[in-house]
């Protein structure tokens, strides 16, 4: 399987083994989180490789933010890295907390920050990985403080599985979780 990390993320695929550990070894499966699920469709768009599924987990969807929301994003990133980062990943755990996060990050960077809220996902490319026979399954948090996840589960159901767990957040837990 080849993953694809979050913003300001690494190596946190272990967070979600309850939808990866069925895949790992899997050459044919490429999955992302969040800013990853960006990374991940693009690659599967991109390649000449044989892919079967696309797990995309709490893709980054922003398409119903406002200028100003992307806008205030970006300067109190700019402002603060550690202080903006440190309120991001609260709100990505929520309602789980992190005891033990820090062994998984990583400072991102504006640029990063900036696709992550600009990304529009391109509707002929979700189509296109589609109709070439790869199963895209998207996998999405009720209680998400990142993303309106409603909004994103009805784009996303045009494209391929769409699955809601309601009393999740951003990271697909609900509980204390011990990273």
């Amino acid at each position: 399987m080849r993953y694809f990390s979050g913003f300001s993320l690494q190596n946190e695929s272990i967070l979600f083994d309850e939808f990866l550990k069925e895949y790992r070894g899997n050459p044919y499966v490429v999955a992302g989180f969040s800013y990853g699920a960006i990374k991940a469709l693009e690659y599967v768009y991109k390649t000449e490789e044989r892919v079967e599924r696309l797990l995309l987990l709490s893709p980054s969807y922003f398409l119903n933010r406002s200028k100003a929301f992307k806008k205030a994003q970006k300067l109190y990133f700019k402002k603060d890295p550690s202080h903006y980062l440190s309120g991001f990943l609260k709100n990505a755990a929520y309602p789980a907390e992190y005891s033990e996060l820090s062994s998984f990050l990583k400072m991102g960077t504006l640029k990063e920050l900036e696709e992550l809220l600009e990304y529009e996902w391109p509707e002929e490319k979700l189509q296109s990985v589609a109709t070439r026979g790869v199963k895209i399954e998207i996998y999405l948090g009720g209680k998400d403080k990142i993303i309106d996840a409603m909004e994103a589960h009805d784009f996303f159901k045009n494209f391929g599985q769409s699955y809601l767990f309601k009393p999740y957040g951003h990271m697909l837990k609900e509980g204390v979780v011990s990273g």
